[in-house]
């Protein structure tokens, strides 16, 4: 798989279905490669892959496919539990996915015989974003179009519930915050719940609608973005309540935004797909420009590699990943 210029991605993967999300597992998993999770209308494939940018000997690209998953309706979200682990015997594939009949599904796989899913009712409109709580992975949060926020357990069962004042965008649950939830609205409000006492502790205001999507920077806890209208937004949780930065940059509506695991200043958003190819760009809050500009002829789903500067989007039956500097 070499270097594919025309498209402008660094690589691509062909794949047998059109791709609507996908995930690098953002947890250590125990093995050299890095697991990968797409979905199209139908499956859900798990796979490893591996960059030049990480072994010499490797030109391009290295995936594999380690199993596709029936799933029957369409995959709108993917979230990885830092319970899969490839190093052991067997082998554990844990992850959860939204789907466009409202349900969420709990699949477990040791990539052999067992090979099982547990469905999660209770949503009544589409879930815009879902998460495992990244310390034990014993709990699931998730967001929806019905104006509320839900966890989970394991069992299926709602432990807690929280009413939204407008549709719940985005949730993030924080590896150095384990008693705390992100959750956007489409209003444009951010709210941090305390899970202990289940109440909201903090505002965040964009003034800007319809916030599409937010994320809580891995790196640095105070800092959250997000994108609302044509913007993205940066926020100083220490310092205001309102954004620090913003700045205009998809011109058909900004669609996702995601930081890098790596460096709390870089991050990438898309936009929707309008008169032109959906956009796809990655910025360095020190540049006043992006630093990097993609173009995707139909793109979904956004994610940032686990420990390079690297970005996975889905495309039409293609995997498309960009690369930039530090």
């Amino acid at each position: 798989m070499k270097q594919d210029a025309t498209r402008n991605a660094a690589y691509t993967v062909d794949c047998e279905d059109y791709v609507h999300v996908v995930e690098f597992n953002p947890f250590e998993s125990g093995d050299s490669g890095n697991l990968i999770a797409y979905g199209g209308n139908n499956f859900v494939v798990i796979g490893t892959c591996t960059f030049q940018e990480e072994e010499a000997d490797i030109e391009g690209i290295q995936y594999k496919t380690l199993r596709t998953f029936h799933h029957g309706v369409r995959v709108d979200g993917i979230a990885w539990s830092p319970e899969t682990r490839l190093n052991s015997l067997p082998p554990v594939i844990k992850f959860c996915t939204s789907a466009a009949d409202m349900k969420i599904r709990l699949f477990t796989s040791d990539l052999q015989d067992k090979n099982e899913y547990k469905v999660l009712e209770g949503h009544t409109d589409f879930i815009n974003g879902l998460v495992f709580d990244p310390k034990e992975g014993q709990e699931i949060a998730s967001v929806s179009d019905d104006h509320t926020c839900r966890i989970w357990n394991l069992e299926g069962i709602q432990t807690a519930h929280f009413l939204l004042h407008s549709p719940g965008m985005s949730v993030c649950w924080h590896p150095e915050e384990s008693f705390k939830l992100m959750v956007a609205e489409k209003n444009g409000t951010i709210r941090f719940y305390d899970l202990l006492a289940q109440q909201a502790i903090l505002s965040l205001e964009s003034e800007q609608m319809p916030l599409m999507s937010a994320h809580w920077c891995l790196k640095n806890t105070f800092k959250v973005g997000a994108v609302a209208g044509n913007d993205w937004l940066i926020w100083d949780i220490t310092r205001s309540s309102y954004p620090q930065d913003k700045r205009p940059v998809h011109m058909d509506r900004a669609c996702l935004f995601r930081w890098s695991t790596i460096n709390e200043n870089l991050f990438a958003t898309t936009g929707y797909p309008g008169k032109m190819a959906s956009q796809f760009q990655i910025h360095h809050l020190g540049h006043p420009q992006p630093i990097l500009v993609g173009s995707v002829a139909v793109g979904s789903g956004l994610s940032w590699h686990r420990s390079l500067p690297l970005c996975a989007i889905g495309g039409d039956h293609k995997l498309l990943f960009w690369v930039t500097e530090m």
